[in-house]
């Protein structure tokens, strides 16, 4: 498994490696535990062995730039300085198969220049039928597209690999597996289901990361968590304080992250649970509601746990996600700028006393765990090294 430092792209992944341990294969992870150290100990868990490999992503101060032709060149940088970190290890010791995280698209390079096959894991949506027509060719107009694609192109060209058009390397690949459910993809009609398997989340059973009990005398439960990555959220988490605190019934738990101090909240209610980190497919299990930034991971753990969303989304890819979830009717939508805590509490009560969303949630549950998870995607996985 080829992966990069970002904690939404290895969490989806650590139960389909962990499946594979347990089934007795032997997989290596590379990925940069400098970066994020918790990256080495959730891969350690799996029974994986780590295999060092430095990122130049800006992961750690979580510095992105704005614009999308300068972030899609970050990752084209990692994957051009990664290539001889790769070869130096595996060159020597070919993998039968290698997996490789849509960010990391460098192990496709390697598995093309060692002539051995490679299946895509997506963490996110995928490309459909019209998806050049329908995004690439706009993102090919904006400012240092150009330069872009022929950096892209000369790379590829002295990399071995054997697929040196970009936008095919970029695009859909010869096979994936979408760690998402089905019912998160855009255009889900158009996408080719003899390249693209969609398994689900496979987040529901982390072992390593522990339980969660319901409080005792707690009617209800309210998990608030913006992610890993979106959690200067210090303003909202205190409308959030007004809202939900001391209301009849509620245990909330508010993960806020590491670059909110506890401080910049005030007083915290005695219903109100402050965690910089939370078992978050655990405390789903027992949730009634869930205010989400609507990150894909958060979208998939809340559809597999069934549980009504209020979504807060922060950039244009959170934005289409929670729009998906408003209209599979299982959310409503808020804006962390404009809310206000009686806006936010209305909205949570309304949520949550529509029989309508429950029965959505419900069935859409039902369809998620259908899709099969880590099980089904080990199954797969399994098929190709046969």
């Amino acid at each position: 498994m080829v992966g990069v430092p970002l904690l939404s792209h290895v969490l989806p992944s650590l139960e389909v490696v962990r499946e594979l341990v347990a089934r007795g294969h032997r997989v290596t992870y590379a990925n940069d535990p400098a970066v994020v150290p918790a990256v080495a100990e959730l891969i350690a868990g799996t029974g994986a062995e780590l295999v060092p490999c430095t990122s130049t992503l800006p992961v750690a101060d979580n510095d992105w730039p704005e614009d999308a032709i300068s972030a899609m060149g970050l990752f084209l940088d990692d994957a051009v300085q990664a290539l001889p970190q790769l070869r130096a290890v595996y060159d020597d010791d070919p993998a039968d198969l290698y997996l490789y995280d849509i960010g990391a698209y460098v192990g496709r390079a390697l598995a093309e220049s060692q002539g051995r096959p490679c299946l895509q894991l997506s963490p996110t949506f995928v490309g459909w039928r019209d998806y050049q027509r329908d995004v690439v060719a706009h993102v090919r107009k904006l400012p240092g597209a150009d330069a872009y694609w022929e950096r892209f192109a000369q790379w590829l060209a002295g990399s071995g690999a054997t697929t040196t058009d970009v936008d095919t390397f970029s695009g859909v690949p010869a096979r994936a597996l979408a760690l998402i459910p089905r019912a998160m993809q855009p255009h889900a009609e158009q996408v080719d289901t003899d390249v693209v398997t969609f398994v689900g989340p496979c987040s529901a059973a982390r072992a390593d990361e522990g339980g969660w009990a319901r409080p005792a005398g707690a009617a209800k439960v309210l998990l608030i968590s913006m992610g890993s990555a979106n959690t200067r959220q210090a303003q909202f988490y205190r409308q959030c304080l007004a809202a939900f605190g001391d209301l009849p019934g509620w245990h909330v738990v508010l993960q806020i992250g590491k670059y909110t101090d506890p401080e910049e909240l005030g007083e915290i209610p005695a219903n109100v649970e402050v965690c910089s980190w939370v078992p978050q497919p655990a405390v789903l299990r027992e949730a009634d509601a869930f205010v989400t930034h609507a990150g894909m991971g958060g979208c998939g753990d809340g559809l597999l746990a069934g549980v009504p969303m209020l979504v807060a989304p922060q950039n244009m890819e959170q934005s289409m996600n929670a729009d998906r979830l408003v209209d599979l009717g299982v959310a409503r939508r808020i804006d962390t700028a404009d809310t206000t805590p009686e806006d936010l509490r209305k909205a949570l009560l309304d949520l949550t006393s529509d029989a309508q969303v429950a029965r959505r949630s419900a069935l859409l549950r039902s369809e998620v765990r259908a899709e099969g998870g880590a099980a089904r995607a080990a199954d797969l996985i399994e098929g190709m090294l046969a």
